[in-house]
């Protein structure tokens, strides 16, 4: 392996370290401390690739790589946590939910493999893995500070978000990845300005604003998506690759 290659893979690393440690938090009951070792995956997963290209030091090594360290990290991790805190008492509905999670959560790592090259950059071809386990993982912190769902009622709640972020992750829905925005136009200022204000609200209220930042794209992208189809144009024609 060249030297360039060691920086992003311990970054890639320390995003799997972070979500065994996740899992081990989950074991022992601290879903709190759990659900913030997953955020904090998904920063190292954020960085991994950019200092990668950054650095010319891509690879295909490094992209299997860092497949399987989201698979421990938005995978097996958040499925592991809300298992345990929230859907247990389900019994055997319980743990296929958790399952079903992970499961699309690994087709959807194995078809982005695979697509990567075939799509464009644009947007990303159903819900990428790290937004799901994110917002599972943030209703968990948002549910600890925030309490409008107890007993039966967070659980029943968590079940239902479960499954429905599964099937975003297996779906063809467009998602934007904002990876061929022209910062620098006028089209994309709207967009970096909205980007500044969650960052900001985000970091005033983490607990809260995490959650609800998340939940916000995944709905508005879901309605941008329904009046395309209102329109009579197909979502699906935003993943062609421009030529």
């Amino acid at each position: 392996m060249k030297k360039m290659y060691v920086l992003p893979n311990l970054i890639t690393t320390a995003n799997m370290f972070s979500g065994f440690y996740s899992i081990i938090l989950s074991v022992d009951g601290l879903y709190l401390n759990s659900a913030w070792y997953i955020i904090l995956a998904a920063v190292f997963d954020a960085l991994d690739g950019r200092v990668a290209r950054m650095a010319h030091a891509t690879s295909s090594f490094g992209v299997e790589y860092d497949s399987l360290s989201d698979l421990v990290s938005f995978g097996v991790a958040p499925a592991l946590l809300v298992y345990l805190w929230a859907l247990q008492e389900f019994g055997r509905a319980g743990w296929i939910t958790a399952f079903f999670f992970l499961m699309c959560g690994a087709l959807r790592l194995a078809r982005f493999n695979v697509t990567t090259e075939k799509l464009g950059k644009g947007y990303f071809q159903g819900l990428p893995i790290p937004m799901g386990a994110g917002l599972l993982t943030t209703f968990v912190i948002f549910h600890d500070s925030f309490v409008f769902h107890t007993g039966t009622g967070r659980k029943i709640f968590t079940l239902i978000l479960t499954v429905f972020l599964g099937l975003l992750m297996v779906s063809s829905i467009p998602f934007p990845s904002f990876k061929e925005v022209n910062w620098r136009s006028k089209a994309g200022f709207p967009i970096l300005f909205l980007g500044i204000v969650a960052l900001l609200s985000v970091a005033i209220r983490p607990d809260l604003m995490m959650f609800v930042v998340l939940g916000s794209f995944v709905g508005a992208s879901l309605i941008w998506n329904l009046t395309r189809v209102l329109r009579g144009k197909s979502p699906q024609s935003l993943l062609a690759r421009k030529v």
